[in-house]
């Protein structure tokens, strides 16, 4: 996996601005707080980061269920992080809050995919969760 990030700058319209290519092909812009020299064009990097946790968390919850054949039609991550109030400005908290929409779908299923997720499969939270401290909790909403 590689990826290669450019600061936009160093003009003052750039601000903090930089832009990321991937290694896959896809290109995506972030941006700082206004406060250390971004203009809030774009999601900060650690934005970007819990981003990529729920991303990864959600697509093992959904892949799970559907290998169990359940019938799941939509999933939602609210995720809410708090950090550290000194640099390193890690993650100490993260709470990822489920919403799954379905055709009966089982709490026990839920559980299960979630558990797996965090235990044994998603590598954004098992690195994220050496610092942070995470909780999660679900709701179904019927389809």
């Amino acid at each position: 996996m590689n990826c290669t990030i450019e600061w936009a700058g160093p003009d003052a319209a750039s601000g903090m601005s930089f832009h990321a290519a991937t290694g896959t092909g896809h290109w995506l812009s972030m941006d700082g707080a206004p406060e250390a020299g971004g203009r809030n064009l774009a999601p900060r990097p650690m934005e970007m980061l819990l981003v990529g946790a729920g991303g990864c968390t959600a697509f093992d919850v959904v892949l799970i269920l559907q290998r169990g054949r359940h019938a799941v039609s939509g999933c939602t991550v609210d995720l809410k992080a708090e950090r550290a109030g000194t640099d390193p400005k890690v993650f100490t908290r993260i709470h990822l809050h489920f919403k799954l929409r379905g055709r009966q779908l089982p709490a026990l299923a839920v559980e299960r995919a979630i558990a797996l997720s965090h235990e044994k499969y998603c590598s954004a939270t098992a690195m994220l969760g050496r610092t942070a401290e995470l909780t999660t909790s679900f709701e179904l909403l019927e389809a």
